[in-house]
């Protein structure tokens, strides 16, 4: 567990502890900081010791989720494949049918591409001008 932590975040650190705790008791916070932090990360230690005898296996904080446990330290390989197998199935048929979807789109897309270049639209006779019709604020109200 490492902190990016680069030499002016370290001294604004210092700085901020330095008025917050005063340069008499600052040294007093930073360890009793440190003796908390040790704790807590032995209070872990701890937990996950006791939930690794508990359940007779090797049990490591990341593998306290859920999802991760139960694939982990519940279910076998075999048990797990059992379990994709049917929805593999349906997986690889709507994978099959997205697919063909796709190339029958390229197709129709590639065939409209086509029949427009092979044929050139008549010219069309150009509209006429009108005249511009410039409202004015009498018209309006």
């Amino acid at each position: 567990m490492g902190f990016d932590i680069g030499g002016w975040e370290f001294l604004v650190i210092i700085l901020v502890g330095v008025f917050i705790f005063g340069p008499d008791r600052l040294p007093k916070a930073i360890s009793d900081g440190v003796k908390m932090l040790r704790q807590v990360r032995q209070m872990a230690r701890n937990a996950t010791g006791d939930l690794s005898k508990e359940l007779g296996t090797d049990i490591q904080l990341e593998d306290l989720h859920p999802k991760t446990f139960l694939r982990k330290h519940l279910l076998s390989e075999e048990d797990e494949a059992a379990l994709r197998k049917p929805l593999q199935g349906i997986y690889d048929d709507v994978r099959g049918v997205a697919d063909q979807v796709k190339r029958d789109a390229s197709d129709a897309a590639a065939a409209a591409k086509n029949v427009g270049k092979a044929t050139t639209p008549a010219a069309a006779p150009a509209p006429a001008s009108q005249p511009a019709v410039r409202a004015s604020w009498d018209d309006v109200t």
